[in-house]
């Protein structure tokens, strides 16, 4: 059976998460996104990351983050978050994280998370296993051409993508 290369999931915006706009404070939307990605590999990859470092070792470690915030989420909203892998090599790879309207017609936030795989032990990065590079190969959603320069305009395209969408 094929694994799921975008999952989705629906999150309400709680009120201990907003500044006092009612919006969703700028911090707490990583917790959103790293919280549904972890959602998304433990039911949909069988993946436990606790699991894997003690395994194998090894982990994955975020050195980047570019994140747009585009329009904001608030109290009491329930937003979509759509999380795919975008690029992987070696010892490395790219999670795309998209915040949504609830119907998915809206582009609130989207979030490029670059990780490196590190073993636990060295603090040094690590090649991922075969088994590892067979499954990224299998999530990799080939269809966003990722440049590691490319962000701004990935945020342009989908906006343009949602906004025509809508109009149809």
């Amino acid at each position: 059976m094929a694994l799921l290369r975008t999952p989705e999931t629906t999150h309400r915006v709680h009120f201990q998460d907003c500044d006092m706009l009612g919006h969703l404070n700028n911090a707490r939307y990583l917790d959103y996104f790293l919280n549904a990605r972890e959602e998304h590999t433990t039911q949909h990859y069988s993946l436990n990351l606790g699991e894997l470092a003690r395994e194998q070792g090894s982990a994955w470690v975020i050195t980047k983050h570019h994140l747009s915030y585009l329009r904001p989420a608030v109290h009491a909203e329930r937003v979509l978050i759509r999380t795919q892998l975008i690029h992987f090599d070696n010892s490395n790879l790219v999670v795309e994280m998209q915040m949504l309207s609830e119907d998915g017609q809206r582009l609130k936030a989207l979030l490029w998370s670059e990780m490196a795989f590190v073993s636990v032990k060295s603090a040094t990065r690590s090649e991922h296993s075969d088994a590892l590079m067979d499954m990224l190969e299998e999530l990799d959603v080939e269809e966003v051409q990722y440049d590691a320069d490319g962000f701004d305009e990935r945020v342009k395209y989908l906006r343009k993508t949602l906004k025509q969408l809508r109009k149809e």
